[in-house]
C-alpha cells in the first residue's frame, strides 16, 4: 500500500535514526556525542577498521563517508536486513508506536487474489518438475546433459519441462480447483475472442520459474526444444504477479549476495546464470529478455554500488552496451554505477566457464571497465583521431555524454575524467606547455606587495617539485579549505568550476566539495577524517609535507581565519591570472602556426614574459600574519 508524506514523517520523528541503527551497529565512543544524536562506527555495509559511518538524529539521515551509503530510518532497515519498503514501515510504525492507517478493503480483496494466484503457480511448477522426472521429459532431460547442467542446479532452480500437449496443465490445474479465470489471470494458458477453446501457453519447452524477491513463483520462461518454432523462449505475459521491468532472474538470491558483499553479475539468459551460479557467482542474475532499463538498474542498485552488466564481444554486444550506458548516464548518482564486462568474441558466460573454466570468469568480472572508461572506449573504437576537427568531434560527444548525468557532483567528476583523458591523448599537440592551468577566469585579482611565504607561484614549483607532481599552489588552495572548510561555503560554486593543475589535488577537491555540499558544519576534524576514509589520506599528507617545507604556514588549521582567507584569496587570484595567459598562449601559438610573422612572435614572446611575471607575483597585506602569531618577511 502507498503511504503518506505525513505518515512517513511521524514515525522518522519520534524514532531517533541512531536508535534504528544502533541495533546494527557498535558506536564509537570516542568520536559519538550520544546526547546530541551524533554518532560514529564502522559501516555495517562495508568493511573497514576506522569508524566513517555517521548517524544524525537532526537530520534524520545516515551517511557513510568511505562506501557512500546514504538514507533514511526506511532505507537503512531495506537495504541493511532485505526487508521491502511496506515491511520496514511496519516494523519502524510498531517501534515508533504510530498506528497503521487503515487498509482498503478492495486493496485487501485484490492481495488476497494475489495470494491465491501464486498458489496457482506453485501447483504449475509442480507440474513441470514432475513432468521432467517422467518419461515424457527424457528429452529436456537431454538436453540438460549436453548442456552439463548439474542435478544440484536442476533442482536448485526447479527446473521443468512442459509436455508437447494443448491440454496438459490445463486439465492437472482443473483438477486441483483452479479455475479458468486464475490460468487466464497467471497467463498459463492463452485464450481470446478468437480462441474457441483457450489451451496451454507453454508446449515442448524447459521450463525456468521465475521467482520475486521472495521467491515465489511469479512466471515462467520456456526454453523450445524444435528447432522449428518461431520463438526460441518464450517468457510468461504481464501479469499480476509479474512484471518485467521490476523482475530479475535469480533476484532473491543475487540480492542476498549483494548484500554479502558479493560481486553482482547481470548475464543474458536462464543457462548463464545457472552456470555462473553453479561456479560459485552468487549474485548472477538476468533480465526477462528485455533491454537494461531505468527500473532493473533500481533493482541492481538496492543490491550493489556496482553491478557488472556481460557483454558479447562481438557488434551487437557493443550496441547493447552502449545502450546500457545510455540508459544509465543520466541517473548515476554519487557511489552508484555500472561496470561493462566484454565476452570473448562467440561466447557467453556458459560457454566461457565449461571451455575455459571458472577462473576465465573470475578474471572477466575483475576486469570489468568502471562506465567512464566503457564510455571513452564506446567513442574511440572505431580509433583515435588525428585531425584537429575529428579532435574536438570526439570532444564534443564525450562532453555531450557527461552533459546527461543529472547529479551535479558526478556530472562534474565525469567531465573532468573526461578532460583528463582528452588532454593525455592529445598531449603531444601541446607541446612544452601541456599541464598549465585550465578553467574559467572571473577576473579576481589580489592587491598589493609581494611576499614569497603568501602564496606558492609557478616559479616555486619549477624550482621545487612536489610529491605526486602536486603543483605547490593547488596545494596551498586544497589545505586552506580542508582546514578552514568555513572558507568554501561563499565559494562552493566557483570552487567546483575550478579545475586545478595536479590530478591528485583535483580529486581531493572534488572530494571536499561534496563534503561541504552535503555536511556543511561538519567542521574541519570531520573533514579530515571523512577525506581519509575516502582514500584521501596519503595526499594529504604529501601536501602537508611539501608546504611545510615551503614555509607556507597559513593554510595550517591554527592560523587565524583571515590569515587562511588572505592567502586563499592569492592563490585563487594567481590561478585565475595563469588559467587566462594560458589560454592567450594557446591562441597565440595558433596564430603564430598560421602566419610566421614578427607580429605573431613578438605576441607570442610578450605572453610567455606576463606568464613569467605572474610567476614572480605574490601578495604582502599590511599586518599579514600579525593575527596568527607571525612576524611579516619581505623579499
Amino acid at each position: 500500500m502507498r503511504f503518506s508524506d505525513a505518515f512517513l514523517d511521524e514515525i522518522r520523528n519520534r524514532l531517533p535514526i541512531t536508535q534504528v541503527v544502533g541495533e546494527h551497529v557498535v558506536w564509537d565512543k570516542r568520536k559519538s556525542q550520544p546526547g546530541k544524536g551524533d554518532m560514529w562506527a564502522c559501516c555495517p555495509f562495508h568493511g573497514e577498521k576506522s569508524p566513517s559511518f555517521h548517524a544524525d538524529d537532526r537530520r534524520g539521515r545516515y551517511h557513510c563517508f568511505g562506501c557512500g551509503a546514504s538514507g533514511d530510518h526506511f532505507r537503512f532497515l531495506t537495504e541493511k536486513t532485505g526487508m521491502s519498503f511496506p515491511e520496514a514501515v511496519e516494523v519502524l510504525a510498531g517501534r515508533a508506536g504510530v498506528p497503521m492507517p487503515e487498509r482498503d478493503a478492495r486493496a485487501e480483496k485484490r492481495a488476497e487474489a494475489r495470494r491465491s494466484l501464486y498458489d496457482v503457480m506453485e501447483l504449475a511448477t509442480t507440474y513441470f518438475t514432475e513432468a521432467l522426472a517422467h518419461n515424457v521429459g527424457a528429452r529436456a532431460r537431454g538436453y540438460l546433459l549436453e548442456r552439463a547442467v548439474p542435478a544440484a542446479m536442476q533442482q536448485r532452480f526447479r527446473l521443468g519441462f512442459a509436455p508437447d500437449s494443448r491440454n496438459g496443465l490445463k486439465e492437472f490445474l482443473a483438477a486441483n480447483g483452479v479455475t479458468l479465470k486464475d490460468m487466464i489471470d497467471t497467463g498459463l494458458v492463452v485464450h481470446g475472442e478468437d480462441i474457441a477453446v483457450p489451451y496451454d501457453r507453454f508446449r515442448n519447452r524447459l521450463m525456468f520459474p521465475i521467482t520475486d524477491f521472495r521467491g515465489r513463483v511469479i512466471a515462467f520462461g520456456g526454453r523450445a526444444l524444435s528447432a522449428d518454432v518461431a520463438a526460441k523462449y518464450l517468457n510468461s505475459p504481464e501479469t499480476e504477479l509479474f512484471h518485467k521491468r521490476q523482475t530479475l532472474y535469480n533476484g532473491q538470491a543475487a540480492r542476498q549476495a549483494g548484500y554479502d558483499g558479493k560481486p553482482v553479475v547481470v548475464v543474458e539468459g536462464y543457462l548463464d546464470v545457472i552456470a555462473a551460479v553453479a561456479a560459485g557467482f552468487e549474485g548472477a542474475t538476468a533480465g526477462m529478455g528485455t533491454a537494461l532499463t531505468e527500473d532493473h538498474l533500481a533493482l541492481l542498485w538496492r543490491m550493489t554500488d556496482i553491478p557488472v552488466l556481460c557483454f558479447d564481444g562481438d557488434s551487437a554486444g557493443m550496441r547493447a552496451a552502449e545502450r546500457a550506458a545510455d540508459i544509465a548516464l543520466p541517473i548515476l548518482r554519487p557511489g552508484k554505477s555500472i561496470a561493462i564486462a566484454t565476452l570473448p568474441d562467440g561466447l557467453d558466460p556458459d560457454d566461457l566457464i565449461k571451455q575455459r573454466g571458472r577462473q576465465a570468469f573470475v578474471d572477466l568480472i575483475a576486469n570489468a571497465r568502471p562506465l567512464a572508461e566503457a564510455v571513452w572506449g564506446i567513442e574511440t573504437a572505431g580509433g583515435i583521431p588525428e585531425a584537429p576537427e575529428q579532435r574536438a568531434a570526439l570532444e564534443a560527444r564525450l562532453r555531450e555524454r557527461a552533459g546527461r548525468i543529472a547529479d551535479v557532483s558526478v556530472r562534474r567528476h565525469y567531465s573532468q575524467a573526461f578532460d583528463e583523458k582528452i588532454s593525455s591523448l592529445f598531449v603531444s599537440a601541446r607541446g612544452n606547455y601541456q599541464g598549465r592551468g585550465r578553467g574559467g577566469y572571473d577576473g579576481r585579482r589580489a592587491g598589493g606587495r609581494s611576499n614569497p611565504k603568501a602564496v606558492v607561484s609557478d616559479s616555486l614549483m619549477r624550482r621545487l617539485k612536489g610529491p605526486l607532481d602536486i603543483h605547490p599552489r593547488d596545494a596551498v588552495i586544497v589545505m586552506s579549505l580542508v582546514n578552514h572548510p568555513e572558507l568554501a561555503q561563499a565559494r562552493v560554486e566557483s570552487l567546483a568550476e575550478i579545475e586545478l593543475q595536479s590530478p591528485p589535488a583535483r580529486q581531493v577537491l572534488a572530494a571536499f566539495l561534496d563534503l561541504a555540499t552535503v555536511y556543511p558544519d561538519l567542521g574541519t576534524n570531520g573533514v579530515h577524517e571523512a577525506l581519509i576514509a575516502r582514500g584521501h589520506g596519503p595526499v594529504l599528507d604529501r601536501m602537508r609535507t611539501l608546504l611545510a617545507r615551503q614555509g607556507v604556514w597559513q593554510v595550517d588549521a591554527d592560523s587565524a581565519q583571515i590569515d587562511a582567507e588572505t592567502g586563499l584569496k592569492h592563490a585563487l587570484a594567481l590561478h585565475y591570472k595563469s588559467v587566462q595567459l594560458n589560454r592567450e598562449l594557446k591562441a597565440a601559438e595558433t596564430a603564430l602556426g598560421e602566419d610566421l610573422s614578427e607580429h605573431s612572435f613578438e605576441r607570442l614572446r610578450d605572453i610567455q614574459n606576463q606568464i613569467s611575471s605572474v610567476d614572480g607575483t605574490e601578495a604582502l597585506i599590511e599586518g599579514f600574519g600579525s593575527l596568527s602569531g607571525r612576524a611579516t618577511r619581505s623579499l
